[in-house]
């Protein structure tokens, strides 16, 4: 039952992202610096909706004479159409944000990952960009189009809570931002 929560949860914090992207607004933002991450994957995401597009109106034509059938499949179909472009939503209106007054960096993808990161337990930050990823303990690898742009190493764990709220305790966080560099300064100023 609590899986089930946790994914009408998901699903509609998707939906909610739509609404913010129609009205230019982000999440989670107010009193830091925002730094985006979905410049990255935007054609990619536009070409799977594009993808589900078409698949939609091949259904409907396959399933014209199946009228029940074809109402349940054109619901299916389109709801993924919206989904994918929630997906792509929901990385523009959250972008990792730094926090000076707060102190801490929220480094964020989608509605599912959002590690918030005191800057006082931040050892060492650079940029690196990284194209292969391979899972190992005590990392995060938040990654866009397969591809990470800023390390992060802590003093001491923090605690990522998973999709299915698995705790994992994290030391080294590797994640893409647009403006890597600029991130990068930022860090190394706000850690002084």
């Amino acid at each position: 039952m609590r899986i089930v929560q946790m994914l009408v949860r998901h699903e509609v914090r998707v939906l909610v992202s739509l609404v913010l992207w129609t009205a230019r607004r982000t999440e989670g933002t107010r009193g830091g610096q925002a730094f985006g991450y979905a410049r990255g994957q935007g054609a990619m995401m536009f070409g799977f909706a594009f993808v589900c597009l078409v698949e939609t109106v091949a259904m409907s034509v396959l399933l014209k004479d199946w009228p029940t059938v074809h109402a349940v499949f054109l619901f299916v179909d389109v709801y993924s159409v919206v989904f994918v472009v929630g997906l792509h939503a929901s990385s523009v209106v959250r972008p990792h944000v730094l926090d000076v007054d707060g102190g801490e960096l929220r480094v964020r993808r989608y509605v599912h990952v959002d590690l918030r990161v005191p800057l006082e337990r931040i050892a060492s930050v650079r940029r690196e960009l990284r194209m292969t990823h391979e899972p190992a303990d005590g990392e995060l690898n938040v990654a866009v189009g397969s591809q990470t742009t800023v390390t992060v190493e802590l003093t001491e764990p923090v605690t990522h809570l998973t999709f299915f709220g698995r705790r994992r305790p994290v030391r080294m966080v590797r994640f893409h931002a647009d403006d890597a560099d600029g991130l990068v300064r930022a860090l190394g100023r706000a850690r002084v």
